[in-house]
């Protein structure tokens, strides 16, 4: 196995740069996810590693080969694609060991390897089917399978989940956070599903427009986003964002709106000035029902869920805001809401979208 390393990484089609500059390391055995909106480039970063695009400008390392002329099949790499791409006329065994045929493999060997990725996939029994008679989630594990029989130094995966429901989703990703346990591998995973991104990586890295945003534990993103997109784009529902005045005071920074009450908090502003407007984040997760909240509105939309409520209110202000309650939250449709907060839960940013310290 083998860890990676972009230096400066660049891909343009023409005069169109899609990856602007990417420095990026990732250890040995990381499980390390790139998470995006459509069109941000990740798809093709993973490309760019598996040799199926050419990099423009920079350098990148496979273990200590840079394999910038590499061809993709001497890379040390598997991918596993988002359609299943399997041979209809043969069977699950030979569809996982059809690579291993081309390579002329010895039929013991390749009989061998064959085995012993049923068994970490849990697929003995499908050995002798076609692919026809199997379920997407069990597709999805000849494809992985065929992926392990090559062991190679590094596993990509490129939305392999999506063409999946709901509940055969989360059943793979368990299975693909057990196989990455059981094989050490480094595995790179591209999804636009942060829910994904959350609860499979050691390492995320967030891309938006070809630029990375921030990289870090699931956790650190969360709690510590670096600017606005992230914060918006990690976590679910997403981060509610007010427009806000702020004022320096000796008891730290107070801050008002259309949308919320004069508020204080301690932060020492060190990046802000009075009269300033900057923008507060506050995740769903963290509203608070209080009859002297600082902010109020009105019902619009109520989901009610079982372990929780998720309210739509429209804040004095005329800003939407999604808030997450507790499961017999009493509020319906029309009624009036006010909500608090935990000052050190709020989020602050900058006019050009950067967190400030607190």
């Amino acid at each position: 196995m083998a860890g990676l390393e972009f230096k400066g990484v660049h891909k343009s089609y023409g005069k169109v740069d899609v990856i602007k500059g990417v420095d990026l390391s990732i250890a040995h055995g990381e499980f390390v996810v790139f998470v995006g909106p459509s069109g941000c480039g990740k798809s093709t970063l993973l490309r760019m590693v598996a040799g199926l695009e050419d990099i423009t400008a920079g350098e990148l390392t496979i273990g200590e080969r840079v394999v910038n002329q590499v061809q993709p099949r001497d890379r040390g790499v598997a991918m596993v694609f988002q359609s299943y791409a399997l041979y209809p006329h043969m069977s699950v065994y030979d569809n996982v060991g059809f690579g291993l045929r081309l390579k002329k493999t010895p039929k013991d060997i390749r009989d061998q390897k064959i085995r012993e990725a049923a068994r970490i996939l849990q697929m003995e029994h499908l050995l002798d089917r076609k692919p026809a008679q199997l379920s997407g989630g069990q597709r999805q594990r000849v494809a992985i399978g065929r992926a392990i029989v090559r062991q190679p130094e590094v596993f990509l995966f490129d939305e392999p989940l999506s063409n999946l429901d709901a509940a055969l989703r989360m059943d793979m990703r368990m299975e693909i956070s057990k196989l990455h346990q059981e094989l050490g591998a480094t595995m790179i995973y591209v999804t636009h599903d942060q829910v994904e991104a959350m609860t499979l990586a050691d390492k995320i890295v967030v891309l938006n427009a070809g630029v990375v945003q921030q990289v870090g534990s699931p956790l650190e993103l969360y709690h510590h986003p670096e600017n606005l997109f992230v914060a918006g784009f990690i976590g679910s529902p997403k981060m509610n964002f007010l427009k806000v005045t702020a004022e320096k005071t000796d008891a730290g920074l107070t801050i008002a709106g259309a949308d919320l009450e004069e508020t204080t908090i301690a932060a020492s502003g060190s990046q802000v000035s009075t009269g300033d407007r900057i923008t507060l984040g506050l995740r769903p997760h963290d509203f608070i029902e209080s009859a002297d909240g600082r902010l109020r509105g009105v019902v619009e939309l109520v989901e009610r869920l079982g372990n929780e409520t998720i309210v739509n209110v429209r804040l004095a202000g005329g800003t939407q805001v999604i808030a997450a309650l507790d499961g017999d939250s009493h509020l319906e449709v029309g009624h009036e809401a006010r909500f608090g907060f935990a000052p050190e839960k709020l989020h602050l940013f900058d006019a050009d979208g950067q967190t400030i310290a607190r």
